[in-house]
């Protein structure tokens, strides 16, 4: 595992990590899409460890911005886990280890985000290639979200697709008035082993409630 440094980030797998070739995302674009996207973008979303191996990358946070009420919104989502950012510091690092789940055949995210006092936030969630749109995000507590991805101008593109409470094998949409409204992450390769990773999450009545960017470097093997 790399070390979180101030002054770049990093991607790093262990030395007996084993790497397969993964589809499952490629899968979700048409040929036409998967083609606009850089070589690099290419291989890290082709990537695919072994069952209980970690992809780890480190970055900086170097954008943070919230609405009052997006300020508000973060702090309440607290009570199912806390899957937005909830800290205002910026210039801080970023820890993401990706690890692969072989009982739901997705990944577990773990987002460490260090903070200037106390104790970092940690925000757990879990990509599955399941649902109405073949790709979902659960945060926990039997919430989870809807995602469609696209390609635009380079860069790839998550937008949320709807919000559900999964309650056995039932799926039930959350009423708008209890979520974020929409929300936008995007991955841009900025070339030599950069990429940056934004957050926006915009309500259809508060407007814009928060916006997040990290740079992530890769490490140089």
């Amino acid at each position: 595992m790399t070390s979180a440094r101030l002054s770049g980030s990093h991607a790093s797998t262990s030395a007996h990590t084993t790497l397969l070739d993964d589809r499952r995302f490629r899968a979700l674009l048409s040929d036409e899409d998967w083609g606009r996207l850089p070589l690099a973008t290419w291989r890290r979303f082709s990537k695919r460890v072994a069952d209980g191996d970690s992809v780890v990358y480190v970055g900086v946070v170097d954008e943070l911005a919230f609405s009052d009420f997006g300020w508000w919104f973060a702090q309440a989502a607290r009570l199912i886990g806390g899957p937005l950012p909830t800290g205002r510091d910026i210039g801080v690092p970023m820890i993401v280890t990706v690890t692969e789940d072989g009982a739901t055949g997705g990944q577990t995210w773990t987002r460490i985000c260090a903070r200037k006092r106390g104790f970092p936030q940690v925000i757990h969630s879990a990509k599955r290639f399941a649902g109405p749109t073949g790709l979902e995000e659960y945060v926990g507590f039997g919430v989870s979200m809807a995602l469609r991805i696209a390609v635009e101008d380079q860069v790839l593109i998550f937008r949320s697709a709807g919000y559900g409470l999964q309650l056995g094998r039932l799926w039930l949409p959350l009423p708008r008035w209890l979520t974020p409204g929409e929300l936008i992450v995007t991955h841009r390769d900025l070339g030599e082993g950069a990429f940056r990773f934004t957050l926006d999450v915009t309500h259809p009545r508060h407007g814009a409630l928060i916006h997040q960017s990290v740079l992530f470097r890769e490490a140089v093997s």
